[in-house]
């Protein structure tokens, strides 16, 4: 009896610890962010935005070309948007328009990162599109792990409205709840977690040509996650599950030709 208590105890300190510590494991911010020149996209200039809470932002912005896409970058949970500058540069030789989010709390933005606040970042830099001219039925939603999580709420916002051109997730969860019981089984995540990140429900409200890209070899978020978001997702809808693939090399498959092959597809101003 008294190994069962001390062990219940230990348990719930475990747990109590990493309730306290969840946003500190979730969110690995890099405040050391540099010129889109140095990170090798001189077409790229720093914009600064100003958030609904008063948070000014810097992200990444390049024009589009003549009746180009316009791709919306939300990167993953760690680093900035500089570690991302080398996998658009097929989307810019393409001549896309591009934009890479960035957030509060990484590459030396001010605030902490929280999921309300990150939806604030990407709102914000959504509205910044809007007043330059760009339409969302011209826009790509692209998101990178935890930043699939972020396309998928701003796609879902925008169905009501106008939908947008496309949604592209790399490496994508069904729910926070269910990427954090992969990696922590042995914990109640669901009862447990601050920012939810409900892609699974929210996925079903989209009404714009998805593709989901993931890795078999992903040790982050396993593909049967990925594989639940595709499932829920409405048509039009594609996917490509890469053999051997992990978390983070998912371009030495060539994703991005396959990307850009998605967006061609789907492209619905080729008239124009």
């Amino acid at each position: 009896m008294i190994f069962v208590g001390a062990f219940i105890m230990v348990y719930i300190a475990v747990i109590m610890v990493m309730y306290l510590s969840q946003r500190k494991l979730m969110y690995h911010p890099d405040s050391n962010l540099d010129t889109p020149l140095s990170h090798g996209i001189p077409e790229a200039v720093p914009i600064k935005l100003v958030t609904s809470d008063n948070l000014t932002i810097t992200s990444w912005f390049k024009a589009s070309g003549t009746n180009k896409p316009f791709l919306i970058y939300f990167h993953g949970n760690a680093g900035h948007i500089g570690d991302r500058a080398t996998k658009v540069c097929a989307y810019l030789e393409a001549g896309y328009g591009i934009l890479l989010v960035g957030y509060r709390g990484y590459g030396g933005n001010p605030g902490k990162p929280t999921e309300q606040g990150l939806y604030k970042d990407a709102a914000t830099a959504l509205d910044f599109l809007l007043r330059s001219g760009v339409a969302p039925d011209h826009w790509i939603l692209y998101g990178e792990s935890l930043g699939t999580a972020i396309a998928i709420e701003m796609a879902a916002r925008f169905s009501t409205k106008t939908p947008v051109a496309g949604v592209v997730l790399e490496a994508p969860f069904s729910s926070m709840a269910d990427a954090a019981g992969a990696l922590y089984p042995y914990l109640p995540t669901k009862i447990l977690l601050k920012d939810v990140y409900d892609s699974e429900l929210k996925i079903t409200k989209i009404k714009s040509p998805i593709m989901v890209v993931h890795g078999d070899m992903d040790k982050t978020i396993p593909q049967k996650l990925g594989i639940k978001l595709f499932d829920a997702a409405n048509e039009p809808k594609s996917s490509l599950w890469i053999n051997g693939a992990g978390h983070n090399n998912l371009y030495d498959f060539g994703m991005d030709q396959e990307v850009i092959s998605f967006i061609n597809k789907n492209w619905p101003h080729t008239s124009e």
